[in-house]
């Protein structure tokens, strides 16, 4: 009781980066026998009763076709799992197979991403099919260094692939696997630097076997049991050689940066409607929301732009016509920046339009989410 009263004052304070440090500074010593038996096997009894099923998963000694797990770990990154299984379970049915995906266009796949955020993705999620089939017959290679040279593909997706699709005994380090690891053996080396620690400390905890499901145990705990913030350790198979276990300092591993203010950005966009339709333009292959459909905007798509749009307005429209602005901005964030949209609005009465400029309904070409935000208050305001 007295434990659990601790985690939340200490959560409800919110210490300083000095006041966290003090608190792990007595763990230094800490150290667990770092062994399969006290981490791997506990922690593979609880997975085999208590494991999400997954569209995309399999079980050991079945395993999770390539295919699934890259397309899977793409769309996974910087999106929750909640979000990602509609979207895959769509690309599955439109593109079965990584031969599919290859052929199909840029268009079609960015329309089905739309949601999703982070367009680079499904750009690189094309690209990399495109050279599996090219140049390595059809099959994705199982060696790490081979996967690293697929568009898209990091040591984190290669590991993924290597463990989930192979087996093979490689190091998978995603957030929950290191919240879960840095509390087990009381590890307070802050990040970026913990996860080199956590390096040599991986093989030292995993089986010798079932190393597609070791790592996908791991994180089924962490985003259910040893959860950011305050851990239920009450519950958790690891509590009996834990280091943090029913600790309140284990709310502050693993130890993070300090976060930086994110810079703002203010723009303007136009939307333009008829009948049900509205004036769009296909953005440009590189840079932010790259070849996805949008309404014409200014100002804040790149850092160069944003330092220069300060007198924004109707003379950035990209036609003459009745502009009017609508009495509330669209505020959205994106993973670097604030953006404040100021939105203008017009009905196009003409036939032709400027080049580079079509009809569309927006709601058939899929939007970008901070589209689909203006879409929604223009819709609203009408």
């Amino acid at each position: 009781m007295v434990a659990r009263e601790n985690m939340a004052k200490m959560k409800a304070q919110k210490p300083s980066q000095d006041e966290i440090a003090k608190a792990l500074g007595a763990l230094k010593r800490a150290r667990p026998s770092l062994t399969p038996d006290d981490f791997a096997a506990p922690l593979l009894d609880w997975y085999a009763s208590h494991g999400r099923d997954l569209p995309w998963r399999k079980r050991w000694p079945e395993l999770t076709p390539a295919y699934d797990v890259f397309l899977s770990e793409l769309m996974l990154q910087q999106t929750v799992v909640a979000t990602v299984i509609p979207y895959f379970e769509r690309f599955k049915s439109l593109w079965p197979t990584i031969s599919d995906l290859a052929q199909s266009s840029e268009e079609a796949l960015l329309k089905e991403w739309a949601g999703l955020g982070y367009y680079a993705r499904a750009r690189n999620l094309r690209k990399a099919a495109i050279a599996i089939v090219n140049d390595h017959d059809g099959r994705f290679p199982e060696d790490e260094k081979a996967l690293l040279t697929l568009p898209g593909v990091g040591p984190y997706t290669a590991a993924a692939l290597s463990a989930f699709a192979f087996d093979k005994p490689a190091i998978v380090l995603d957030g929950n696997v290191e919240r879960v690891m840095a509390r087990f053996a009381g590890l307070i080396t802050p990040l970026p630097a913990l996860k080199s620690e956590l390096r040599a400390v991986y093989p030292r905890l995993a089986p010798r076997a079932q190393h597609s499901d070791f790592a996908q145990a791991i994180m089924d705990l962490g985003s259910s049991i040893c959860i950011a913030g305050t851990p239920r350790c009450d519950i958790c198979p690891l509590a009996p050689r834990c280091v943090m276990a029913h600790k309140p300092e284990a709310s502050y591993l693993p130890v993070k940066p300090k976060k930086q203010p994110k810079p703002k950005r203010q723009g303007v966009i136009f939307v333009a409607t008829k009948q049900g339709k509205a004036v769009m333009m296909r953005r440009d292959a590189k840079g932010l929301l790259g070849g996805m459909m949008g309404f014409p905007t200014k100002g804040w798509e790149s850092s160069k732009e944003a330092m220069g749009a300060t007198d924004l307005g109707i003379k950035d429209a990209p036609f003459a016509a009745d502009w009017r602005p609508l009495n509330q901005e669209v505020r959205h964030i994106f993973t670097h920046f604030e953006l404040s949209l100021r939105v203008y609005h017009t009905t196009y009465e003409g036939e032709d339009l400027p080049d580079g400029l079509t009809l569309h309904v927006p709601d058939d070409v899929g939007l970008a989410s901070v589209f689909a935000k203006v879409w929604q208050m223009v819709a609203a305001s009408d």
